[in-house]
């Protein structure tokens, strides 16, 4: 990094020399060689310099690519810039332009209320990279959101970025480069390292497909360490995952992933924290073209017995899939993207499973809920053994209600016959019941049906009164951090923890 200060000079000829001087180093005129200092019309000094071959400054709001205390454009409006200061955003509206990166070092804190939307041009996305804190902090009465700079009525998925933290913990790949096409690393063995806040936050409209499968997701965590605060975040409309972690040991609770492309919940690559009170709702007419899932999970993209594993805890998790739609067809015909198709390139296919399950995974789910797939379950050893993993225990799946399935349970990618699959001939045998949902029956609480009549409201996830799900919870073996709760799903009779603070309909709100 290269970096150049200015002295301050007393009396009137310095202070002409130091305004010719800042004249040259505004975002649009300064380039990576001449970097150097740059003020605002209040003659702030902010000190310019360059990362990696990127622009970088310790101002991060502009107007018109000019430094300004009161600009309300985030990023110097270049593909990539570089923030290293430390910064607060009063309470307003912005525009996030470019790829802009929180450095190690620097805090963007973001106070209630905010609006900030992504430009749909640059492509807009905010990455906090390793030692960088993103610190978005908002209330239920005033959320931060997060969306697309498109007026209301024309929204669609992957209209900008989204949102990546990148932190110093444990990944199973050591150091690894953050999917979507940004250039940070993620990765450490700081199990503690806090990326920041994230607390009462929505993320609307993200996950630009920039090449294929390198798209940014509505938020996506790389080794994202137990220091750092997530909880109450809405991802919605995202044009992948709505949420996917890729190593670390965050927890967080109250999430929901409404209505995204992809898969709802992704973890790889040796994420282990823990996560409660989670709801998925999808679109019946929204799925990509590699199947999507409730879960999908991964220990690494080619199976391998490497440690961490992919062990992360799942409790009280509901799943509202296509088929509460009565259209729903799991064809390509039906499943079209509707008025929410995007146009930039991303390709539908079908829905699959709530829970696909591969590549040596073992992840742990309990005390949860999916309505209305087309699989149940899908436990994969394509890639690694993680049918020997649910087998030596090494995985739990236990008090899962699995409703309105077509079948309950595959063992294979885009197998949608409940019959046992031959790894070796690539065959199934129609006498026999697949092992995913022959394992799943014999575990403890776990129960397949066809009605959710008597179970939850029409929209799938609110208990009905006297509902089975509301005393059918069990703690047993769970960690501490967990809240003992009493029933299945992340909802009980009178816990409504969506109130306020999320927003169903981001299509038509005015921002």
């Amino acid at each position: 990094m290269k970096t150049m200060k200015t002295k301050s000079v007393l009396g009137c000829l310095g202070i002409l020399v130091m305004a010719a001087s800042f004249a040259s180093c505004s975002s649009s005129e300064s380039t990576a060689e001449d970097a150097g200092n740059g003020e605002d019309t209040a003659g702030s000094v902010y000190e310019w310099s360059v990362d990696g071959g990127v622009k970088a400054c310790t101002q991060i709001l502009f107007s018109n690519g000019k430094e300004a205390t009161d600009g309300n454009e985030i990023g110097n409006g270049d593909a990539e810039f570089v923030f290293k200061g430390k910064q607060t955003l009063k309470k307003g509206t912005y525009t996030l332009k470019g790829w802009v990166y929180i450095a190690d070092g620097a805090e963007l804190t973001i106070e209630p209320g905010t609006v900030i939307k992504g430009d749909k041009v640059t492509r807009a996305a905010l990455i906090a990279e390793r030692g960088g804190k993103l610190i978005a902090q908002g209330t239920a009465t005033e959320p931060i959101v997060f969306t697309s700079a498109q007026p209301k009525g024309t929204r669609r998925p992957g209209d900008w970025g989204g949102i990546i933290l990148c932190g110093k913990a444990e990944n199973n790949q050591q150091e690894m480069q953050i999917e979507g096409g940004p250039r940070t690393k993620h990765g450490g063995n700081d199990n503690a390292d806090n990326s920041g806040t994230l607390s009462y936050v929505r993320i609307e409209f993200a996950g630009y497909p920039f090449q294929t499968d390198k798209e940014i997701n509505g938020l996506t965590l790389g080794s994202v360490g137990s220091g750092t605060q997530i909880d109450h975040v809405q991802v919605s409309y995202s044009n992948d995952d709505s949420f996917e972690w890729f190593g670390g040991n965050v927890n967080a609770k109250y999430l929901v992933a409404y209505k995204g492309w992809d898969d709802d919940f992704d973890t790889d690559n040796g994420f282990s924290g823990n996560v409660q009170f989670a709801l998925s709702v999808r679109d019946s007419k929204i799925a990509d073209v590699s199947q999507s899932n409730g879960f999908e999970s991964d220990n690494c993209a080619d199976g391998s017995a490497v440690s961490p594993w992919t062990s992360a805890t799942f409790s009280n998790v509901t799943f509202v899939g296509p088929k509460l739609d009565a259209a729903f067809q799991n064809t390509t015909d039906y499943i079209n993207g509707g008025s929410y198709y995007p146009n930039n390139g991303s390709s539908l296919g079908k829905f699959q499973a709530a829970m696909h399950l591969r590549r040596n995974t073992r992840l742990n789910c309990v005390n949860s809920l999916a309505i209305g797939y087309p699989i149940g379950v899908i436990l994969d050893s394509e890639k690694g053994d993680t049918q020997g993993a649910a087998s030596q225990g090494l995985m739990t799946l236990k008090n899962i209600w699995l409703v309105g399935m077509d079948i309950t349970g595959s063992d294979y990618n885009k197998i949608y016959q409940d019959e046992l699959y031959d790894y070796s001939t690539k065959t199934t045998d129609a006498t026999k019941k697949s092992f995913a949902s022959t394992f799943f029956l014999a575990q403890s609480g776990n129960v397949v049906r066809e009605s959710w009549n008597d179970l939850v409201e029409a929209n799938g996830y609110t208990p009905v009164a006297n509902s089975p799900l509301l005393t059918a919870a069990t703690y047993s073996g769970l960690s501490n951090w967990f809240v003992t709760a009493n029933y299945i799903g992340a909802f009980g009779a009178n816990d409504n923890w969506i109130g306020g603070w999320t927003n169903f309909d981001p299509q038509n709100t005015e921002y």
